[in-house]
């Protein structure tokens, strides 16, 4: 038991050490990452369908 209090201790401390970012940076950052995931969403959709039609008219 004393293991697990002394682990939680220093991950307070260590977590305070921590630089947090701001309101707005953390927003603009979150923005990004969910513009980047549609952009690649819409690329794979996109190979996906193309290569899809390209190995039907090979299969066909």
């Amino acid at each position: 038991m004393g293991k697990i209090k002394i682990l939680f201790n220093e991950v307070k401390v260590e977590l305070s050490r921590a630089s947090w970012p701001k309101k707005e940076e953390l927003w603009g950052s979150t923005w990004i990452v969910i513009a980047v995931s549609m952009l690649l969403a819409i690329i794979i959709g996109a190979m996906d369908i193309f290569f899809s039609y390209m190995i039907g008219k090979v299969l066909r």
